[in-house]
């Protein structure tokens, strides 16, 4: 009798460990949580973003990254960074230099992509170039310290990565898609994507931080990204996917929001975070057609609850901005990709 009910436990744990869709979303949950435990535990600057880049890419089909990948990684995060600040602190003192050097270094960026190169350092080095020196506008000092904890934030996310896959590991028999290798010949096609994408994302970057327009930055990055593959079909899909996201995540967010509210303790927080991430993480990998706007809502929940924490925030205040920056960044996009299609990329 005993025997048999010891047996039970051992099978389950290993039909549980041996199932690819469980162990993804066990090791989404417990990453997720595990992350925002220590974050908003310790609290340290943009602790905030180590969480949103555990479940980014945790929701991802993705191998545990290996420990070459993993310095690599680390490694491309420090070097977006110094590209950053060397836009904040020398360049952007000689605006007509600003501007050539930020076209060109926009343009390799989407080259670079376009060639099968790293999204992570296209991705942090799209957000360093852009964003540093909106913030360097005001103070020099906050540019260098929005630098070192978003480089801090990205390191401890790749430990939690680790941490994750070890608790939750894949099985033996995983097949992961196949990574496109990196091209260092001569793209045509690459090259002219890049134009395009930087033709659309140049404009409104040089305008917003020429004027120092901080109020609408995720208008300028939300721009730089969904250009990324500067086709017209793709362009507004990707903003129709990212806006039907944020009111997905807006809704969810709107309820764990009051839910926190009325029970202000961090153990709670956690709980309901837990069970948040599960719900999630099973609509992530259950391979819909909606899988796409649960990952990407997830991540608009934790932005907007993030940002709801703040003292003297609205949280209603907050999700109409944040839908309001999405709608403005696709019509952006879509109206200069219908000019540049129609009068500069004429299909012969």
């Amino acid at each position: 009798m005993s025997t048999k009910v010891g047996v039970i436990p051992t099978k389950t744990l290993a039909s549980i460990y041996s199932d690819v869709k469980t162990m993804r979303v066990l090791r989404f949950a417990f990453g997720v949580t595990a992350a925002c435990g220590l974050a908003y535990g310790i609290k340290w600057p943009l602790a905030f973003l180590m969480p949103v880049f555990t479940a980014m890419i945790l929701a991802m089909p993705l191998p545990k990254p290996s420990v070459k990948a993993s310095l690599n990684n680390m490694m491309s995060t420090l070097k977006a960074f110094a590209i950053g600040l060397a836009f904040s602190l020398f360049f952007l003192q000689y605006p007509i230099v600003y501007l050539v050097v930020l076209a060109l270094v926009l343009f390799h960026l989407y080259y670079y992509l376009n060639r099968g190169g790293s999204f992570w350092f296209t991705l942090m080095t799209m957000i360093a170039i852009l964003v540093l020196p909106m913030i360097a506008n005001t103070n020099e000092g906050l540019a260098i310290g929005f630098s070192v904890g978003f480089v801090y934030s990205s390191w401890l996310t790749i430990a939690m990565l680790w941490l994750a896959h070890f608790v939750f590991p894949d099985p033996n028999f995983t097949h992961f898609p196949v990574k496109a290798k990196y091209s260092n010949v001569y793209s045509k096609v690459a090259a002219q994507l890049a134009l395009k994408s930087t033709l659309v994302a140049f404009p409104i970057a040089a305008v917003f931080i020429t004027y120092g327009l901080s109020d609408y930055l995720l208008v300028m990055i939300f721009s730089a990204i969904f250009i990324l593959k500067p086709d017209l079909t793709q362009g507004k899909e990707a903003g129709r996917n990212s806006l039907l996201s944020t009111l997905l995540g807006g809704v969810f967010a709107w309820f764990f929001y009051w839910l926190i509210v009325a029970v202000p303790q961090f153990y709670f927080y956690l709980i309901l975070l837990l069970a948040t991430t599960l719900f999630f993480g099973r609509h992530i990998f259950s391979g819909t057609n909606m899988s796409k706007y649960y990952s990407s809502g997830f991540i608009a929940l934790l932005v907007i609850i993030n940002s709801a924490m703040a003292a003297d925030s609205s949280f209603n205040a907050i999700l109409v901005q944040r839908i309001l920056l999405i709608s403005g960044a696709i019509i952006y996009i879509v109206s200069a990709l219908k000019v540049l299609e129609r009068f500069f990329f004429t299909s012969k």
